[in-house]
C-alpha cells in the first residue's frame, strides 16, 4: 500500500539516488503526519473534555507534539533541499538534524506540562466518566498509529532517513501509550476505579522519554558519527574491484545531511605501476564513486612494494603481532628502509576508539615484540583511528 501511496502522490518515486525525489517523500511523510496527527488531536481532545480523564486529554496532546514534529520535518525537509552557497559550500542538508533537535524540546516540554498536569489531579482528584465514545475513538487512534508507524517506517527505509524512522517508532509507541488509557478507561468501566492521573503521568514521563531519545538521535549526526558499515564496506569493495588496487585504508566519510557526503581515502597501489597509469586510475575511480553515489569524493594514492616477498612476510608478521596486542588493530603504508647497521620498519597502525593502552605504550609494546624478531629493526610507528 505504501509503495501504491508513494507512486499516486510522488513523481519518479523509482529513482531514489534524485534528491528531488527524496524530498518530495519526505513531503509526503510530513504532510501525512500533520494532517492524520491533527485529526487525532481533535477526536481525542473531544474525548477528554466528555471524559474528563487527564490521560485522554494528555494522549491527545502527545498527538498534537507528533504534529508539531511533521511540521518541523517538512521544514527541515524544506530547508536541507536549499543548494549550497558562498557562505554554505557544503549545502544546508544537516537542517534536517537541526529540525530534530527543536522537534525534541517542544515533545519535552509538552511532556513536562502533562505530567504536571497529572499531578496536580492525583492531589486533587476529579470525576472521570466511562464514554463508549471516547472507547471507540482510542481504538481507532491505535489503529490509525499502527498504520502509520508502518508507513513511515517503509518511507525511512525507502530514503535512507533517519527522523523519518523516528517517526516510525514514536507512531509505534504512541500505540503502546494509547492503549494504556484504554486500559484506564476498561478498568473504570470494569471495576469503577479511577487510576486517569496515574496512566497520565505515565504517559508524559513516556512522552519526555520520546523527546529525550529524539534528542539524542538529532545530535549524534551534529556531533559526527561513523558511517553506516554496510556504506563502507560497499565503497570499499567497490574501490578494490578495480584492477591495480591492492588494498584501501584511512576511509573518512563527513555527513552534511543525507544524499550530501564528502568520502576520503587511501587507495594502495603497487610500487612499480606507472606514475601517470596509477593517477589516471585515481581519478577514474572518483570520477566513477561520484556518479554512482552522488558524493564528493577524494583518494590519495600510497605506492606498496606488493613484489618485495621479504617485506610483504615482515608486513605480515607485524599485523599478526598487533592483532595479538588487540583485536581490533590493523597495519597499513608498510615500507622498509635499509641502513648498515638497522632497517626501519615504517607503518601505520590503526587504534580503535577506547583502547586502554596510550599510542606510546602501543609503540612499545609494538617495538619490543618486533625487535624479537631481529633486534636491527627500528619501528617508526604512526597511530591511526577508524573513522569507518
Amino acid at each position: 500500500m505504501t509503495q501504491l501511496f508513494v507512486r499516486l502522490f510522488v513523481k519518479n518515486s523509482d529513482d531514489l539516488k534524485d534528491p528531488a525525489v527524496r524530498i518530495r517523500i519526505g513531503y509526503l511523510g510530513s504532510i501525512t503526519g500533520i494532517v492524520l496527527n491533527v485529526l487525532l488531536f481533535a477526536g481525542k481532545f473531544i474525548a477528554g473534555l466528555i471524559s474528563g480523564a487527564i490521560s485522554v486529554t494528555a494522549d491527545a496532546f502527545n498527538n498534537l507534539s507528533d504534529a508539531g514534529s511533521s511540521i518541523m520535518s517538512l521544514v527541515g525537509f524544506r530547508m536541507a533541499a536549499q543548494p549550497a552557497d558562498e557562505e554554505h559550500p557544503f549545502g544546508h542538508g544537516r537542517m534536517e538534524y537541526v529540525s530534530g533537535l527543536v522537534i525534541s524540546f517542544l515533545i519535552m516540554l509538552m511532556g513536562f506540562e502533562l505530567a504536571k498536569s497529572s499531578v496536580e489531579k492525583m492531589i486533587h482528584p476529579e470525576d472521570m466518566t466511562f464514554s463508549w465514545l471516547t472507547l471507540i475513538i482510542l481504538i481507532v487512534s491505535v489503529l490509525v498509529k499502527l498504520w502509520m508507524g508502518l508507513f513511515n517506517h517503509k518511507l525511512g527505509k525507502m530514503i535512507n532517513s533517519a527522523s523519518m524512522k523516528a517517526t516510525a517508532v514514536d507512531s509505534i509507541s504512541d500505540c503502546i501509550s494509547t492503549s494504556a488509557v484504554i486500559a484506564a478507561l476498561l478498568v473504570l468501566y470494569f471495576f469503577d476505579v479511577n487510576i486517569d492521573s496515574y496512566i497520565g503521568l505515565a504517559v508524559a514521563l513516556f512522552i519526555l522519554y520520546s523527546g529525550i531519545n529524539t534528542f539524542k538521535e538529532s545530535l549524534t549526526p551534529l556531533l559526527g558519527t561513523k558511517p553506516d558499515k554496510e556504506f563502507v564496506a560497499e565503497i570499499t569493495q567497490k574501490v578494490e574491484s578495480y584492477e591495480g588496487i591492492v588494498g584501501t585504508h584511512d576511509m573518512i566519510v563527513h555527513d552534511y545531511g543525507v544524499g550530501n557526503l564528502i568520502i576520503s581515502m587511501h587507495a594502495e597501489v603497487p610500487m612499480e605501476m606507472n606514475f601517470n597509469d596509477a593517477h589516471e586510475l585515481i581519478d577514474k575511480i572518483e570520477d566513477d564513486l561520484k556518479i554512482q553515489y552522488k558524493c564528493l569524493v577524494t583518494i590519495h594514492m600510497d605506492p606498496v612494494a606488493v613484489n618485495d616477498e621479504k617485506a610483504m612476510a615482515l608486513k605480515a608478521q607485524i599485523a599478526d603481532i598487533v592483532r595479538q596486542i588487540d583485536s581490533r588493530m590493523s597495519v597499513h603504508d608498510f615500507r622498509m628502509t635499509d641502513g648498515k647497521d638497522r632497517e626501519n620498519l615504517i607503518f601505520d597502525v590503526v587504534v580503535p576508539f577506547g583502547l586502554k593502552m596510550t599510542d606510546a605504550e602501543v609503540r612499545e609494546a609494538i617495538s619490543e615484540r618486533v625487535s624479537q624478531i631481529d633486534k636491527a629493526y627500528q619501528c617508526v610507528i604512526n597511530i591511526d583511528k577508524d573513522y569507518a
